[in-house]
């Protein structure tokens, strides 16, 4: 059979037979597979308005993680579901290392207390403030970006934060307000978990 033969033949392959020509090894399956489904990727990492080479690092970790498991899908008619679900979390998980990176700088670079102040209250301010960061990094990532934005020193204006988060000005306050009122509920949790 010629490859135009059997590439013509492998579009008409359910998903069962894709993944399982392609875990043997066919190249031409794998193809088919990727064809079928790499702009749906795509767009799961797109929707989290990420830059280009990042919707490409999610797209490869998906399919890696397809490869990783072409034995293992119990449903091959809703592999579609599946790499919705994995574009998903790829995506999440970039953007939870790009917020952890943001967010380091800001714990190192937080300002000692009056140097005055004993070194005990000053460690326990620091510890004060990773366990804010922390706590910020859980949040959903339009509440994190918003108060992040909104306790930068150069942001002036609520038109400058709506730039900023892409979001209208109306949606400000109540965002804020959620986030601060969550903010204040988990570290309240933590306060009760310490004791």
């Amino acid at each position: 059979m010629s490859t135009r033969t059997y590439l013509s033949a492998a579009t008409g392959w359910s998903n069962g037979m894709l993944l399982e020509r392609a875990a043997q090894g066919d190249q031409l399956a794998w193809r088919q597979l990727v064809d079928k489904y790499d702009s749906l990727v795509r767009s799961v990492a797109g929707s989290f308005r990420l830059q280009e080479a990042d919707v490409y690092d999610v797209a490869q970790n998906t399919w890696l993680g397809l490869v990783q498991h072409l034995h293992t899908i119990r449903d091959p008619e809703r592999l579609a579901g599946w790499l919705t679900v994995t574009a998903t979390r790829q995506s999440l998980r970039l953007l939870r290392q790009a917020l952890r990176q943001h967010l380091e700088p800001m714990i190192e670079d937080t300002p000692d207390p009056d140097p005055a102040v004993d070194t005990e209250t000053r460690v326990a301010a620091r510890d004060a403030a990773q366990d804010l960061w922390a706590i910020v990094a859980k949040l959903p990532r339009r509440q994190q970006r918003l108060l992040i934005t909104l306790f930068r020193d150069e942001m002036n204006s609520y038109n400058d934060v709506a730039a900023e988060c892409s979001m209208p000005i109306g949606s400000i306050g109540p965002t804020r307000a959620r986030a601060l009122s969550s903010l204040q509920r988990r570290l309240a949790q933590r306060r009760r978990d310490d004791f």
